[in-house]
């Protein structure tokens, strides 16, 4: 019994130790994107400000209300953005500790949707950055006047872009989800279209949480979602071959 039981714990701590080995060669990656997002992380702020910096009226500027505000803001971007730069790392560490238990199936699936879903979450980050982001921006600041104006602190900036642009990221997955859920059977594609109304319902819902409470907010991310949820329906008609009624043969 006990070397039966010694023989079973030799996998599992192989498994931990490669864990450990891989992690800390992500979190090594992202400490090197760190320093070097840091290094310029002016001009990574300048960047993502931009859509705002461009819509307000001469003379306004972000500000920040603590001494340490503006130090802990730029610390934060080069953090987000070393993950970002530190990401193919990332996905290439995730791929060699699964793939070893994988089927060949299974690695054949597995390697498109990690490839897929990291050009879709950009494509939904750089939709928000071009999109939303002036739209939004022109809309909200509309409401300045010769005896209102607006004080934007860099720390509430980055905040709101960060998770805005994050948001949208998974936003765009949504297509790669559903297409896959169907792929495995988990819904198929006259649920999709049968329930079509409940996900608009759902897809608002989803809208009003993660979004600042105002229509404009709302909107701007519910009918991207609609939109995707439509192109989701065509992606798993054209992906996803349906199967020959191998029952009706008996």
């Amino acid at each position: 019994m006990s070397d039966s039981q010694e023989e079973d714990k030799i996998p599992f701590t192989e498994h931990l130790e490669e864990l450990r080995k891989r992690l800390i060669t992500c979190f090594i990656a992202i400490g090197a994107g760190f320093v070097l997002c840091f290094a310029v992380k002016e001009k990574l702020f300048e960047l993502l400000s931009h859509p705002l910096v461009s819509m307000m009226k001469p003379g306004e500027k972000l500000i920040y209300t603590g001494l340490p505000e503006a130090f802990f803001v730029y610390m934060k971007l080069a953090f987000l953005c070393g993950i970002l730069v530190a990401s193919p790392v990332i996905l290439y560490q995730f791929w060699m500790f699964v793939a070893p238990g994988l089927y060949s199936t299974e690695k054949k699936m597995m390697a498109p949707i990690l490839i897929l879903s990291t050009v879709f979450f950009l494509g939904g980050g750089m939709f928000g950055y071009f999109v939303v982001f002036p739209i939004g921006f022109q809309f909200f600041l509309g409401f300045s006047t010769d005896t209102i104006s607006p004080l934007l602190s860099m720390r509430e900036y980055l905040s709101f872009a960060s998770l805005f642009l994050f948001t949208f990221g998974l936003i765009f997955e949504l297509p790669l989800i559903l297409i896959f859920f169907v792929k495995l059977g988990i819904v198929s594609i006259e649920f999709l279209q049968k329930n079509r109304k409940y996900a608009i319902l759902l897809i608002f819902i989803i809208a009003a949480i993660l979004t600042p409470p105002d229509v404009i907010s709302q909107s701007m991310m519910a009918f991207p979602m609609m939109i995707l949820y439509e192109i989701s329906i065509i992606g798993a008609k054209i992906f996803v071959r349906k199967k020959p009624d191998s029952d009706k043969t008996e």
